[in-house]
């Protein structure tokens, strides 16, 4: 698999890159043995007085693969294709991450460097992620990038993917993901196209893993070890009780930051494990307002807009009541179906919900052959109405 940009190659002279070894080639030359990580690099700097005499003076230089440590290939390789290599040396390595235990000897950079210091909210959960979850992923990511938050994931299938696709809706987004290989070996490829549209959009595809490693049982924790440190807080959206999105929220948990889960139906195994985090302590949240609750010294004058937003909500009860008296008026049309709209549809439009309902459901509920129910439901598709979702099941459209 090709790095992410286009696949154009330039030719990068060693003798551009060689001499006297500086800060960051140490930090990268140390990467690239897979033997050490930045603990094991700090001692050595007490030891030696700066990381190029650490590696000087470092016995193991042994690739993963066995072979020499290139490190001068692989800067070569990241200038011709256009990713940034930062080390804690660097000025734009993420503040956030420098000063996590464990944080990465280097963060290969695909895109924007500057997004990774941006104030930002991960968005985690299952890969077999329900309608509900994926809805919810997609609300939440779009509301909170809108909001001018950047939006963090492991670009996993499910959860992690629809909630940056929902953070791609906003005008202004920030969007990064965080994969556990090296960026020329993108995992997984279904994502690698949205991937791209991060990239082009402003955001950026981070990895802590030098080019040419796949990914392996050891990769994952480490991305999502990433994912915790870079976010100022972890929202998991259905969770399984055994998830690596529950090893994420530990490590938020264990380095200070906020964690955050969405309740779900308590039958529902997809939720299971965000529903043991509320149990144990995590903040429950209900719509994207409720996150940025969390953070109100940042926001100030966001947070005067939600109360104004929340004033409104207490109005609610009197237009529902109204809508329900004009309902009696008009039976015809039931107060969560648009006026105007003809009977047949206005029964069936009355019986969905956003997680959806199965034809046979709708027959049964409705009392319609199923040839009509299917009539109706087409022509409200095709109006807009209504989404059809796996399974053969009807939704109402998303907010």
């Amino acid at each position: 698999m090709g790095p992410l940009n286009e696949r154009i190659l330039y030719h990068i002279s060693l003798d551009e890159i060689k001499g006297k070894m500086k800060e960051n080639e140490a930090y990268i030359a140390f990467n690239l043995t897979d033997n050490i990580g930045s603990v094991g690099v700090g001692r050595l700097v007490e030891r030696f007085g700066s990381v190029a005499a650490a590696w000087e003076n470092y016995r193991k230089k042994v690739s993963r693969s066995g072979g020499e440590v290139e490190w001068q290939k692989e800067i070569a390789k990241a200038k011709s294709i256009g990713v940034e290599i930062l080390t804690p040396a660097d000025e734009d390595y993420p503040v956030k991450l420098r000063s996590a235990p464990g944080h990465p000897l280097a963060l290969y950079v695909k895109g924007n460097v500057k997004a990774l210091s941006q104030k930002a909210i991960a968005i985690v959960g299952t890969r077999r992620a329900t309608p509900y979850g994926l809805d919810q992923a997609f609300r939440f990511g779009r509301d909170l990038a809108a909001n001018g938050w950047a939006i963090i994931s492991g670009l996993a299938l499910g959860i992690d993917a629809e909630a940056h696709r929902g953070a791609l809706e906003a005008e202004n987004c920030v969007a990064i993901g965080v994969i556990g290989s090296g960026l020329n070996r993108f995992y997984p490829e279904k994502n690698i196209e949205l991937a791209r549209q991060i990239v082009k959009r402003g955001g950026a595809v981070v990895s802590e893993f030098p080019f040419g490693r796949d990914p392996d049982q050891k990769s994952f924790p480490q991305r999502n070890h990433v994912v915790a440190a870079l976010a100022d807080g972890v929202l998991a959206i259905e969770a399984p009780t055994k998830s690596g999105t529950l090893l994420t929220t530990t490590f938020a948990a264990e380095l200070g930051k906020c964690v955050m889960a969405l309740p779900g139906r308590v039958d529902s195994s997809a939720s299971s494990g965000c529903l043991a985090l509320i149990r144990d302590g995590a903040t429950m949240v209900r719509c994207p307002q409720d996150v940025e609750a969390e953070y109100e010294d940042l926001f100030p004058k966001r947070m005067e807009e939600k109360n104004k937003v929340l004033d409104a909500e207490e109005a609610k009860p009197f237009i529902i009541k109204k809508r329900w008296q004009d309902a009696r008026r008009d039976p015809y049309n039931p107060p969560n179906a648009p006026l105007g709209t003809p009977p047949d549809e206005a029964k069936i439009f009355m019986l969905l919900d956003s997680a959806g309902k199965s034809m046979d459901e709708l027959v049964r509920a409705s009392g319609f052959p199923a040839a009509r129910v299917n009539t109706v439901c087409m022509t409200l598709l095709m109006k807009g109405k209504v989404r059809f979702l796996p399974g053969n099941r009807v939704a109402l459209p998303r907010e």
